[in-house]
């Protein structure tokens, strides 16, 4: 197993396996803390081999500037079957879309995707503080 896309997007969808991503970013700015970002998604797609067929139990959570849990993990289950021995793979697509995310403070954020204990990736999320200054040359400043 592979994971082939891991991002924070504005929203995305799975179309029957198709994966669509809008507006990938890595950097929120807020005028003031805490603040609350209305709606984004996280998604993942993930390439599976005949040898990773069954069922596999992942964990998603977000990690403050401090290293605690700042949301509630979230377990996606993701079932894999191949219809036959002529698929040399099969692609499957998590999306978790999340509302209302409230982050209290500046800093570095992490979104940690693992399976069985073991950390398959680390999404980061860079919260700044909005410096009008810098607001020419874009959100990432």
């Amino acid at each position: 197993m592979t994971i082939q896309i891991a991002t924070l997007c504005d929203s995305a969808s799975d179309y029957g396996g198709k994966l669509c991503i809008l507006g990938a970013f890595d950097t929120l700015c807020a005028r003031e803390f805490p603040v609350v970002h209305p709606a984004c998604a996280l998604v993942v797609r993930l390439v599976f081999e005949p040898a990773d067929a069954g069922h596999h139990q992942f964990v998603i959570r977000c990690m403050d500037p401090s290293g605690k849990e700042c949301v509630p993990p979230f377990e996606p289950l993701v079932e894999v079957g191949f219809p036959g021995t002529f698929v040399p793979f099969v692609t499957r697509n998590i999306v978790l879309n999340l509302q209302r995310l409230r982050v209290e403070k500046p800093g570095l954020y992490r979104w940690i995707i693992t399976l069985g204990g073991r950390t398959l990736a680390a999404i980061p999320l860079r919260v700044t503080l909005f410096d009008e200054s810098r607001s020419a040359t874009g959100p990432a400043g």
